[in-house]
């Protein structure tokens, strides 16, 4: 639930997660061994096989902890009161593990291409990969919402991170190595599991195949007609047969699917996005008024 004020406008899980990630990069500071049995390191991954349970929480930089926390606050608090608290953390978990294994697959990928064995003994961690796949959830959610001060749309706010990480890859060594895979397999594997996987509360279907969010949707449009007949062909892959089991689920008249179910669906959630958001921005805007009150009040009381 998310109260009105100060920091109270965060949830609790939210602000337990911020908790844990602030603690584990302090921990990981004070002691740097540590960092060898709790990040992803790929040539010890078999013998320590939880650092892919682990890596996703340890934040090695300050300003990689600043961004987590500030990001997962301020996402969490739209989302999570929409998904629900356990959908939300069950989201985070299967991000992270994900992510993290794909790094495995990645790194142990390269070397073998490359012989280079740096790709083996790297520490790999960071929660970018599950803020990343929280995104594309605030893209599901609210995709026309403008965020100031640049007005940019939610839809675009995926692309746009992974858009610098390419940038910040041609400047810097570190994201190049870290960030942008981290933040590549989080996005995608997030689509993938809002895409395909989640599970709605009120009408107990997996997924939302809605065509505003297509994996084409993260495009610019003059490349959508080149990324549609791939995205199609992987779509019919993994849905093929849920598409058939939707229509013993009540969305048929007779032997007919109910046309547009899809986007009904798709248009009741970013509603439900849309109103949760005024929600929370009339309750802040109300908040800001009422302590600029209070100083008048007490200062008319003291005349």
């Amino acid at each position: 639930m998310v109260i009105g004020t100060g920091s109270e406008r965060f949830t609790k899980l939210c602000k337990g997660l911020v908790f844990v990630l602030v603690c584990v990069h302090v921990s990981v500071q004070i002691f740097p061994t540590s960092l060898t049995y709790v990040a992803l390191i790929p040539a010890r991954t078999i013998p320590f096989g939880w650092n892919l349970l682990t890596a996703g929480y340890i934040e090695q930089s300050i300003h990689g902890i600043l961004i987590s926390t500030i990001g997962l606050l301020f996402i969490g608090k739209l989302l999570e009161p929409i998904w629900g608290s356990r959908e939300f953390l069950i989201f985070i978990f299967v991000v992270n593990l994900l992510t993290s294994l794909c790094l495995f697959i990645m790194a142990i990928s390269l070397y073998y291409i490359t012989m280079e064995e740096n790709y083996l003994y790297m520490p790999i961690s960071g929660f970018g990969g599950a803020l990343s796949g929280l995104l594309v959830g605030v893209k599901q959610i609210v995709p026309d919402q403008e965020f100031s001060p640049l007005r940019i749309k939610a839809k675009w706010l995926p692309s746009l991170v992974l858009f610098v990480s390419i940038v910040m890859s041609f400047i810097t060594e570190e994201p190049a190595e870290t960030c942008f895979p981290i933040l590549i397999f989080g996005t995608y594997i997030g689509w993938i599991y809002l895409r395909y996987f989640q599970r709605k509360q009120e009408t107990k279907i997996k997924g939302d195949p809605s065509d505003e969010f297509a994996f084409s949707t993260f495009f610019p449009e003059f490349l959508r007609p080149l990324i549609d007949p791939i995205a199609s062909a992987f779509h019919h892959m993994m849905c093929g047969r849920s598409e058939s089991s939707i229509e013993t689920r009540g969305y048929t008249v007779g032997s007919a699917a109910l046309p547009g179910s899809d986007s009904i669906e798709a248009s009741r959630r970013r509603e439900r996005g849309a109103r949760a958001l005024e929600e929370r921005l009339a309750s802040d805007r109300f908040a800001a008024k009422g302590r600029t009150i209070e100083p008048k009040r007490d200062g008319s009381e003291k005349v």
